[in-house]
């Protein structure tokens, strides 16, 4: 399992193991040193507690990637087939609704 896999910055991060999670090691340090410090939660306690949020939420969240990536393609689908024309709001909304992007309120 990965926790930190943000490719956001150009630097190569260096990770540590923390019940089987790849941390980064700012990361790990930072909640070593200054966020569980005077809360009366050991760290390791805190790195098994977060584990097993991961694990429990990971095969849902999965999911939940899956089906967002299969929405961004239909919806750049559609804008390339739309492109040059006018922006037509109504049939925007009705075609996000179909591919269930929109959902009723409620």
């Amino acid at each position: 399992m990965q926790l930190s896999r943000s490719g956001l910055c150009c630097m190569a991060e260096e990770y540590v193991n923390a019940e089987d999670l790849a941390v980064a090691r700012s990361l790990y340090a930072l909640i070593r040193d200054e966020v569980v410090p005077g809360t009366g939660v050991d760290v390791a306690a805190f790195w098994r507690s977060l584990a097993g949020i991961v694990r429990t939420f990971a095969p849902r969240n999965r999911v939940l990637l899956e089906r967002r990536d299969a929405l961004q393609v239909k919806i750049d689908d559609w804008h390339r087939r739309h492109r040059n024309q006018p922006h037509d709001p109504q049939a925007y909304r009705q075609f996000l609704e179909e591919i269930g992007y929109l959902q009723p309120a409620g």
